[in-house]
């Protein structure tokens, strides 16, 4: 089977919110990403998340908050996966940055 990733995919675990639910990433690219989810979502489903970038990682003073838009390509049920957890693949059709102290209330 060809591989179907554009881009490199970095293994960083980052926090994410997903329909209002706490997860967290198991790879991350410029074009899209994996992360642990039970999400009852199909593929080619529309999905709304937001990445934090702790500031460590980005040599800053605050957090970085990336939302994005997307769309899922992959579904990994809870038990495919070797720790029988569920997981998400997303390809990222759009995003913005913004620091921490930039958020809206």
């Amino acid at each position: 089977m060809p591989e179907a990733r554009n881009g490199k995919r970095f293994p960083l675990q980052l926090p994410v919110r997903v329909a209002g639910k706490n997860g967290v990433t198991k790879n991350v690219s410029g074009a899209g990403l994996y992360l642990d989810a039970d999400q009852d979502l199909a593929v080619g489903s529309s999905i709304e998340l937001e990445l934090i970038l702790p500031a460590d990682t980005v040599n800053g003073s605050a957090d970085v908050h990336v939302r994005c838009t997307g769309h899922v390509v992959r579904v990994d049920p809870p038990g495919n996966r070797p720790d029988n957890s569920g997981g998400l693949a997303c390809v990222i059709d759009y995003y913005k940055m913004t620091r921490a102290e930039e958020k809206e209330c």
